[in-house]
């Protein structure tokens, strides 16, 4: 009994919380290596995007909740979520071309398009703190869980009890969906092997006939969805602060940079890398431990290697040793 205690609290704890928060950050860092793959610089300004998205996304969730349209137990959110996605492709058109496509016509060198990426990332940060405020926002309505603890508890007769979120549930299945269409849409269309062209090979693409102007806009308009997505399904998750998606720029670069930037599978395995490494090393094992050891060898401290405000300590210190020892990550990056 005492093992199954220590099993549930570790799913509840580590185990769920670590494939929500990993899904999250793997669709933030697809975006991060698609830009890095096919617009070859590093996009300061990733994080922002998600937060103007996810913006956008709360502001019609807002407007839908005040005449009374609903998504029965599902977020009202999930119907927002597309408007959400086209303001922010919007502004990332707009933004290519008022900023981005001066410097790509000057075959400008990498490290300027990340310094002009900084500068949008602090316009972008600011207009969404103007418009929203830099408060708490929360947004989610519907059924707040799929288990319950009490409810766990009552049908197993376990002490612990394993609480299921519905934004867990529904984060895990969206980023399943989404990746299984970009990857569909990458690998099956001709637009995706179009930009994969590119990546690979930009002159010879460009021999080829492909369209270096129509590959941007592509890439730049499955970049603002998936920045929404993930902003929105962390939002749902957590809440939605402006800042706080300025500092996710730090795991979701790692995450892209461990699994090899350029690479989407090597985003997604570097999501949950820097995703479960930042939720065990901040995690309190005591109550673990304490089902597991016998009385004589429980702990008396939580057992707690670092505390959550150092959880983005983590990621750096992860990103700091894969570029030591690894700088082409987990998967060869530079590839799409």
């Amino acid at each position: 009994m005492d093992f199954l205690n220590a099993i549930v609290a570790l799913a509840n704890f580590v185990l769920i919380p670590g494939i929500a928060y990993g899904s999250q950050l793997a669709l933030g860092a697809l975006g991060v290596t698609l830009i890095y793959g096919i617009l070859r610089f590093s996009n300061f300004a990733h994080g922002d995007t998600m937060a103007f998205g996810a913006m956008v996304t709360v502001l019609v969730t807002w407007w839908f909740q005040s005449v009374g349209i609903s998504f029965g137990p599902l977020p009202t959110a999930l119907l927002a979520l597309p408007f959400g996605i086209l303001g922010c492709v919007l502004l990332l058109l707009l933004t290519d071309r008022a900023v981005y496509h001066f410097y790509r016509e000057k075959k400008a060198k990498p490290v300027i398009l990340v310094i002009v990426s900084m500068g949008v990332m602090f316009i972008m940060n600011g207009l969404v703190r103007f418009i929203i405020g830099p408060d708490d926002q929360q947004f989610l309505d519907g059924e707040r869980f799929l288990i319950s603890a009490r409810g766990f508890k009552t049908m197993t007769g376990l002490n612990e009890g394993l609480a299921i979120k519905s934004t867990q549930a529904i984060t895990v299945v969206t980023a399943i969906v989404v990746v299984a269409l970009l990857f569909w849409f990458l690998n099956r269309t001709r637009a995706g092997k179009s930009m994969r062209a590119y990546s690979d090979n930009e002159d010879l693409a460009l021999l080829s006939g492909v369209n270096p102007e129509r590959v941007v806009m592509l890439t730049w308009i499955i970049v603002g969805a998936l920045a929404t997505i993930a902003g929105v399904l962390y939002g749902l998750d957590k809440s939605f602060k402006p800042f706080t998606y300025f500092q996710l720029l730090l795991p979701i670069f790692a995450s892209a940079i461990v699994g090899g930037l350029g690479s989407p599978l090597g985003a997604i395995a570097g999501g949950f890398v820097i995703a479960f490494s930042e939720v065990t090393i901040t995690y309190a094992w005591k109550k673990v431990l304490v089902y597991l050891l016998p009385d004589s060898l429980a702990p008396h401290g939580l057992v707690q290697l670092l505390s959550t405000d150092y959880k983005f300590a983590v990621s750096f210190a992860i990103l700091l040793i894969v570029l030591l020892f690894r700088p082409t990550g987990l998967f060869k990056g530079q590839s799409v």
